[in-house]
């Protein structure tokens, strides 16, 4: 399955068509995290289908997994800050590699 596109609307004749969602790569933390909950609570409120469900799972375990990602590289940034022999707080330099575009 393509991180991008996940899931069916219907038309107005009545048949399914896939519905495009956002690149998940491509996505804030806070962007994912919405995303999910409104998973989530679509799932819970069982409006929709076997199939619809089963790709909204699966658009929602890639989702959690992005999550996870930058949650990860958050906390290695926050590791990063250091205290210095005078007490001062500084942060070592985090290469372009590292930086967290949230």
């Amino acid at each position: 399955m393509i991180a991008g596109r996940t899931g069916t609307k219907t038309s107005k004749d009545g048949m399914a068509e896939p519905e495009e969602k956002p690149d998940i790569a491509k996505m804030s933390f806070e962007q994912a995290l919405q995303e999910l909950e409104q998973i989530v609570k679509k799932l819970e409120s069982g409006e929709t289908d076997l199939e619809g469900a089963i790709g909204a799972y699966e658009r929602g375990h890639l989702l959690k997994q992005h999550c996870e990602r930058k949650l990860s590289q958050a906390r290695e940034r926050v590791e990063k800050i250091v205290e210095g022999s005078d007490g001062a707080v500084a942060a070592e330099p985090v290469g372009q590699e590292d930086e967290i575009p949230f």
